[in-house]
């Protein structure tokens, strides 16, 4: 008896020493070739949107949990979920009024911890959205430094006195409209709030901040988080002489003066903090993902930081931000995310913005259009970020009515500023009622398209939208050339189509995207990149007949895709 234990005790302890080297070999494998990150794709999900479980009409961690087979079939290697964290809700969950707890509205920490192991078998790896920049007031954070200026932590948030009565500290304006600086009767004093008056500003000059927004991070690297998206990272550092904003020309949306944010926005001490920031995430195999708007290469290329040293991935909003199908404007775009130095992050939507298939689409091929956009941002060298819906050709639902407005933007600005609801809608997985998100009615109306643009009929479409996304990924998951290939431009003269190579070693892909309404007609001479005699093998295209062999004159269809493994 004894002996047969002892054969059961090896036998389990070889079993768990087998499993721990194979672990290791796989982190010495991504050690020695690549950083996990840099072959992933990442999924925004905006988690009251995706899919609901328990039939109240919001979306759930119960809900992400229950689709990661769709998720991993799809070809998700990471997904980041939009804040999920205890909130009074004024932006949506970006007002935090705790950073180590989850919402009841989307389930418990016990769900979140659950999911987490979830995902972790379907090798896929979460990443959470982390606000950085300020808090709830129902932080108790908050709670203690507005009790009285002698507080303990009055100075973890920016308080001041008005230039005068009823005159605050200077002429900053918030992103929500109005003034920045909200009067708090009880201690005399305005606080500052980029955002809405519902979430001041955490003072990042405050070492004692610093500590504790790390440990949060701590925390969720502690429970199986990868990773994090961080939130208006921008606006960190204020100027502490708070000088006058330049005030431009002309008025915004929300009727305020338009202005230079000189003074509250992107000021150096941003990237000494990102570099401490990025250590802790580093002593845990992790990814940073910034939310980094810049106007120029400089300005995105300092935020990987002067030695690859604060964000992995900082997203290139300037490449979302050609809001037309232009060779010429993509070209440039992506020649700037090429010359940074750093890994390339490619983004055409997320819930801030109108979605990829309005903005793009022309109304009579959107699908077609679509597919163009993916064949473009899924076979660049990078990283791509996609948002939820996306692959189905999910389109915006904006409000017609002020009453129906659920974004405080939108409140506050319409009819000029009609809010960011029309890109949230509810993930749309089949024809039934509420696009199968809910029972119950969805806390935001799905469009009329989700009859034809949901999971359920496009997974029967080998046409769709969706089935192109998916082809698409296994090739980027599958060719050396798209994971780890050089980004070579071709015909850059060519005002409609957009084409170029990926080369790694001796293989090589070819992307083409006709990226006009008429029938082109292009010839690829590859020999100056090492292919004097190319012959092209399609891996995926839209075009009927697509071309094989030789490449001296392809001919593409209205909005064509062509990508093609080349070989001598």
């Amino acid at each position: 008896m004894i002996r047969n234990l002892m054969r059961v005790i090896l036998l389990f302890a070889c079993i768990v020493l087998l499993l721990s080297f194979g672990q290791a070999q796989k982190r010495a494998v991504e050690a020695e070739g690549h950083e996990w990150w840099k072959h992933a794709v990442f999924y925004e999900i905006y988690p009251r949107s995706f899919a609901d479980s328990n039939n109240d009409g919001i979306g759930d961690l119960k809900g992400i949990d229950s689709h990661l087979d769709y998720l991993k079939d799809l070809g998700v290697d990471a997904i980041w979920i939009t804040p999920c964290y205890p909130s009074p809700q004024v932006d949506f969950g970006y007002d935090v009024s705790d950073y180590e707890n989850i919402d009841p509205m989307y389930g418990t920490l016990k769900d979140f911890q659950h999911l987490a192991r979830d995902a972790r078998k379907h090798d896929i790896r979460i990443i959470m959205d982390f606000v950085l920049n300020h808090t709830s007031p129902q932080h108790k954070w908050f709670l203690d430094s507005a009790s009285s200026r002698a507080s303990a932590r009055r100075d973890w948030y920016i308080w001041r006195d008005g230039k005068g009565p009823g005159v605050p500290p200077n002429n900053w304006i918030s992103g929500f409209g109005g003034s920045a600086w909200q009067l708090d009767p009880k201690t005399g004093q305005y606080y500052y709030h980029f955002f809405a008056v519902g979430q001041p500003d955490l003072n990042w000059r405050n070492p004692a901040v610093e500590k504790a927004m790390f440990d949060v991070t701590r925390f969720w690297y502690k429970r199986g988080v990868s990773g994090f998206r961080l939130d208006a990272v921008d606006l960190l550092f204020e100027d502490p002489n708070l000088h006058d904003n330049p005030v431009l020309e002309g008025k915004n949306d929300l009727g305020d003066p338009n202005m230079e944010n000189k003074y509250n926005d992107k000021l150096p001490e941003v990237h000494t903090e990102l570099k401490k920031l990025r250590k802790v995430a580093d002593e845990n195999d992790a990814v940073l993902i910034g939310e980094t708007y810049t106007s120029n290469r400089d300005e995105l290329k300092e935020y990987y930081g002067d030695h690859n040293d604060e964000i992995q991935l900082p997203m290139d909003f300037m490449f979302c931000e050609v809001n037309k199908l232009s060779p010429s404007d993509f070209r440039t775009q992506i020649a700037n995310a090429e010359s940074t130095g750093g890994w390339p992050v490619y983004v055409i939507g997320n819930h801030d913005m109108t979605r990829s298939y309005n903005r793009y689409g022309d109304g009579q091929h959107n699908d077609q259009i679509a597919k163009i956009m993916a064949g473009m941002y899924l076979t660049l060298r990078g990283t791509p970020v996609m948002y939820y819906g996306e692959e189905l050709g999910m389109e915006n639902n904006d409000p017609v009515r002020k009453e129906d407005v659920k974004d405080p933007i939108g409140i506050a600005g319409w009819p000029a500023e009609k809010g960011r609801d029309g890109e949230r809608t509810p993930m749309q997985w089949n024809d039934s009622s509420n696009a199968g998100f809910s029972q119950a009615a969805p806390w935001l109306p799905v469009p009329a398209s989700y009859k034809t643009h949901n999971v359920e009929t496009e997974l029967k479409d080998p046409n769709s939208v969706l089935q192109f996304y998916k082809r698409l990924l296994v090739l980027r998951h599958q060719e050396s050339a798209l994971l780890d290939g050089d980004y070579v431009a071709l015909n850059q003269d060519n005002r409609d189509v957009l084409s170029y190579l990926r080369r790694h070693g001796n293989e090589a892909v070819l992307v083409v995207l006709n990226m006009s309404n008429a029938k082109q007609k292009i010839g690829l001479d590859l020999s100056p990149e090492g292919f004097p005699s190319a012959k092209a093998m399609p891996l995926l295209t839209t075009l009927a007949a697509p071309p094989a062999g030789r490449l001296d004159q392809v001919a593409l269809d209205p909005f064509a895709v062509y990508i093609a493994r080349i070989s001598q």
